[in-house]
């Protein structure tokens, strides 16, 4: 029943999808990265100060490197939100733990298994069927292409958090470092740029967004202390689920049938890809 607490997390980060989305009425997607970024600053340094954890680190190479791919892969994830039906952005930006797979492979030198190949591939086709390309254009909308791109930063960015957590960062100093680093980055652009007032309504959609995404990340947090990893690595695809309903009755934004077969199959490949890649590195060999 633990592990149920990942359907909490899904259910928040759909959420969190929903403000961002209202939000943009308001502000553009750097001041929503922004205004989150700084509230994980905030919490998570309170949070190392009354647990006494050190707040330099050794490793701060790799946390650069993770801070700057988790940005980027934040900064698309947040435009794609304003731009396209939430269940599809929200899909597209879960197609990390593909990249995680080949990643695993390319960078961290993990063997890959037919099963593995498999699952990436059943993703990869769900990602086209969501997309629908016309063959006949010579290109794909660049905001398909930006949402493509959130989950391949994202995969990029787990696999520096796979890093750091050899390296024994704990999870608080990690997402310390990344908010901290997403802040200072936005806000130095933000300051040659033009920033929206925050007015009433505004203020309450930036704490929405604030609220769910932090029990987002408590939830999540508990899930995988306390769950079967396995089972909460699948539940973790309940955002997409919870995400397309959301859409369906805030907007009541239609998907043709074929795109809901790629949303499927990107959950399934999805799935299958980060239990394969988690079972792997349980039966490895401890160096």
């Amino acid at each position: 029943m633990r592990s149920l607490w990942m359907l909490v997390a899904g259910f928040m980060f759909a959420c969190m999808g929903v403000f961002v989305k209202l939000g943009s009425q308001h502000f553009s997607s750097t001041e929503l990265v922004f205004y989150r970024s700084l509230l994980g600053v905030w919490i998570t340094f309170w949070v190392i100060r009354y647990q006494r954890l050190p707040i330099v680190t050794p490793h701060w190479k790799v946390h650069c490197w993770r801070g700057v791919s988790g940005l980027i892969s934040l900064l698309l994830f947040f435009y794609c939100l304003t731009r396209l039906p939430l269940a599809t952005a929200i899909s597209l930006n879960y197609t990390w733990p593909l990249f995680v797979a080949l990643f695993s492979t390319l960078i961290l030198k993990e063997k890959i298994h037919k099963l593995l190949i498999g699952s990436i591939l059943v993703g990869f086709v769900g990602v086209i069927l969501l997309l629908q390309p016309d063959l006949t254009e010579q290109t794909l909308p660049m905001v398909n292409v930006m949402g493509v791109a959130s989950g391949f930063f994202a995969g990029i960015a787990y696999i520096n958090v796979k890093q750091l957590g050899l390296l024994g960062e704990s999870e608080w100093r990690v997402v310390f470092y990344f908010t901290l680093i997403s802040t200072f980055a936005t806000g130095i652009w933000l300051s040659f740029t033009h920033m929206n007032p925050v007015t009433e309504q505004g203020l309450l959609l930036l704490l929405g967004m604030g609220v769910t995404a932090t029990l987002a990340q408590l939830a999540m947090t508990r899930a995988y202390h306390t769950g079967v990893t396995l089972v909460v690595t699948a539940l973790g695809y309940s955002t997409v689920l919870f995400s397309s309903l959301l859409g369906v009755w805030y907007w009541n934004e239609a998907l043709s049938p074929l795109a809901w077969s790629g949303i499927l199959l990107i959950v399934l490949g999805g799935s299958a890809s980060g239990i394969l890649s988690l079972r792997q590195a349980l039966v490895m060999p401890r160096k």
